[in-house]
């Protein structure tokens, strides 16, 4: 009896951590929310009397020539699920704040258009509610950014209630500062960054548009009052990721799983990913912007998920991002006539970072050019590439230079232009001249330029893989509506097909590329939102009642 009792005595001792140490840690951390809290209160109290003067003075400065809403958005409000009755309106009355993690946000990609088509929408269903972005870009005011994000992306926002809180710790989630265990040392990264954003201001909603999964983890930890979501553009690690280590495989890694060195590697990916599902797995409400995303995710947090009884009837919605699809189809016609306008250019709108595979189209195009193609359609003209892309940093001003440097290696830099931080005007301007749309990226997780292709009629030549494969350059009426490639030879080929095409096949295949895209608007995305958005409305009124 007396060994049975040490027994028992010992077993319960080694037990006692893992059964106090869940508790201990939600206590500790729900102590830093409370101090983090406090602490930020003033701040609070100033924003919020900060937007009420900037309210005011707008209201005077605008009495007399303040727009008339558009009709689409009061559909939109009117369809809403709210605390209305007897299908009335949802009520707009809720007057939170709802904080956008995106230490990037002044970059002028894709996910910065999800960004602010985001606030937008939010503005018009919530117009009391308060977005404040955290960024890293002190470089510019809020002056200026709002001025980027109308050139750039032709939303206009309502100025008094979207702040921007910066945050100075933005270089710990560069991959530059974590050369070994970068996944690893980024997430890391994120948590102080998400900590640094906590001691601004302490949000009523948190919501990531980046893909810091573990910034929400951090909020649910210190303020589990606070419902969190996640706008995920692309997973941090995918079951592709894992599988490109093996020799075959594909992407900046491909084949990087051999020898002790590799396996050390593919071992602490898998670790990783773990780490990243059990992450996944404390957030709220959980967006993705392709089905593509949607399936690693849901491979991945998941299970999990399922776990912690996360998961919903709608977990791990589809939100498609939102594109100009209405303006382009007013400003770019498509037509007998219009094709007169257009040269045998071929257009590729992406930033200039590593993934998007600049130097495969360069490659592609000079080896396109060199089987000397001819073109009836287009007599006097000679093809050109024109490469249209946002410098965020030196890195890419860089990586412009040697993709200069590359052109005039392949004897093709008189063929190229190379357009940078181009407005938008000048994008619509390039997309009524080109005739072909260019994506190189292996596993782009949506592709909101391909999709602007379409809608202004190109013709779309595009990775064979992620979304540009499986939701965008498909099929329309049993047709395609453009040509998918993976080599820079299968490249040159699509674009000698493109290019190549019958007058009437040319036309009709841009009507239905301008028809798949009809799938991506401004309106279907504010909808989308506004219906995830609401969730999280409705889990901040009833943990506030607690």
């Amino acid at each position: 009896m007396g060994v049975f009792s040490l027994f028992l005595s010992l077993l319960i001792l080694i037990l006692l951590p893992f059964i106090f140490l869940p508790r201990l840690v939600k206590f500790l951390g729900e102590l830093v929310g409370y101090y983090l809290r406090r602490s930020s209160r003033t701040r609070r109290e100033l924003l919020l009397a900060r937007v009420a003067t900037e309210q005011r003075s707008y209201e005077a400065k605008h009495k007399s020539d303040e727009p008339k809403e558009e009709d689409d958005w009061e559909e939109i409000e009117g369809s809403m699920v709210g605390s209305a009755v007897n299908g009335a309106k949802a009520d707009q009355d809720w007057n939170g704040i709802v904080g956008f993690f995106h230490p990037f946000c002044n970059a002028g990609g894709g996910g910065e258009r999800v960004l602010w088509a985001a606030i937008r929408a939010t503005q018009k269903r919530w117009p009391e509610a308060v977005c404040v972005v955290y960024t890293g870009d002190h470089d510019v005011d809020k002056v200026d950014i709002l001025k980027r994000v109308e050139d750039r992306f032709n939303i206009h926002l309502h100025p008094p209630t979207v702040h921007f809180l910066y945050l100075t710790t933005r270089h710990y989630v560069l991959s530059s500062t974590w050369p070994r265990f970068t996944l690893l040392g980024q997430s890391v990264g994120s948590l102080i960054l998400a900590y640094d954003a906590f001691t601004l201001l302490v949000p009523d909603i948190f919501i990531d548009t980046m893909g810091y999964a573990f910034s929400l983890a951090l909020s649910s930890l210190f303020f589990p009052s606070v419902p969190t979501a996640a706008y995920v553009h692309y997973p941090t690690i995918s079951t592709d990721m894992l599988d490109s280590l093996s020799a075959g495989g594909q992407g900046i890694n491909a084949g990087k799983g051999e020898g002790y060195r590799g396996m050390a590697k593919m071992q602490y990916w898998h670790l990783f990913a773990r780490l990243y599902s059990t992450v996944g797995s404390t957030i709220d409400v959980v967006m993705t912007n392709s089905s593509w995303t949607q399936a690693h995710i849901k491979s991945l947090w998941g299970p999990y998920r399922n776990r912690l009884n996360k998961a919903t009837d709608h977990d791990i919605d589809v939100v498609f991002p939102p594109v100009a699809v209405e303006e382009l189809e007013e400003t770019i016609k498509v037509s007998e006539a219009s094709e007169k306008k257009r040269g045998p250019y071929l257009l590729y709108i992406a930033q200039f970072r590593p993934e998007k595979n600049h130097q495969l189209i360069l490659e592609a195009f000079a080896s396109f050019l060199a089987s000397s193609p001819t073109f009836p359609a287009y007599p006097e003209e000679s093809p050109k590439l024109v490469l249209i892309g946002s410098v965020r940093d030196s890195d890419d001003a860089t990586r412009v230079y040697n993709l200069r440097l590359l052109a005039h290696e392949l004897k093709v830099r008189d063929s190229v232009e190379f357009v940078c931080d181009a407005t938008w005007p000048q994008m619509l301007g390039w997309m009524r001249r080109a005739s072909v749309g260019v994506n190189g990226m292996w596993n782009e997780h949506f592709g909101i330029g391909v999709v602007e292709y379409q809608a202004a009629g190109l013709i779309s030549v595009v990775n064979d893989s992620g979304g540009p494969k499986l939701d965008i350059v498909v099929e329309v009426d049993g047709k395609p509506t453009g040509f998918h490639a993976s080599t820079a030879q299968q490249y040159a080929s699509g674009f000698l097909k493109a290019l190549t095409l019958s007058p009437q096949e040319t036309l009709a295949m841009r009507q239905r590329a301008r028809k798949s895209a009809r799938r991506f608007t401004d309106r279907g995305f504010a909808e989308k939102w506004i219906r995830n958005m609401d969730q999280l409305v409705r889990l901040q009124v009833s943990r506030a009642e607690r």
